[in-house]
């Protein structure tokens, strides 16, 4: 009788757990490099991966005559200006560049 109860319990949990709701595409933004989604969790995905943030970051490269802006999905909460840009494939240094998991360029304007 014990062992029924026990098997019962794991299966109820099993089953509750399965239940748990995934966020859903609240938006999709055809970036101008990728395609990617807001999530109704608050959430970016792009690549199937999922980011925490979706960071603007504007600035001037050296000896550009107008500025520039670089769209990251980022699970970092800060890119600085000239990281964006190296990692934007402007660097010859491969450490220079994200993982999928910490970031991805979607757009470049």
């Amino acid at each position: 009788m014990n062992l029924k109860r026990t098997i019962l319990c794991i299966l109820v949990a099993m089953t509750i757990s399965g239940c748990a709701k995934k966020a859903a595409v609240k938006n999709t933004i055809e970036g101008n490099l990728k395609t990617y989604y807001e999530m109704t969790d608050g959430t970016w995905m792009c690549d199937d991966l999922s980011y925490v943030y979706r960071l603007e970051i504007s600035g001037r490269m050296p000896n550009a005559a107008k500025d520039s802006c670089f769209v990251y999905l980022s699970n970092m909460e800060e890119i600085s200006f000239t990281r964006a840009y190296m990692a934007a494939g402007l660097s010859s240094n491969s450490n220079d560049y994200f993982s999928p998991e910490e970031a991805v360029l979607v757009e470049w304007r």
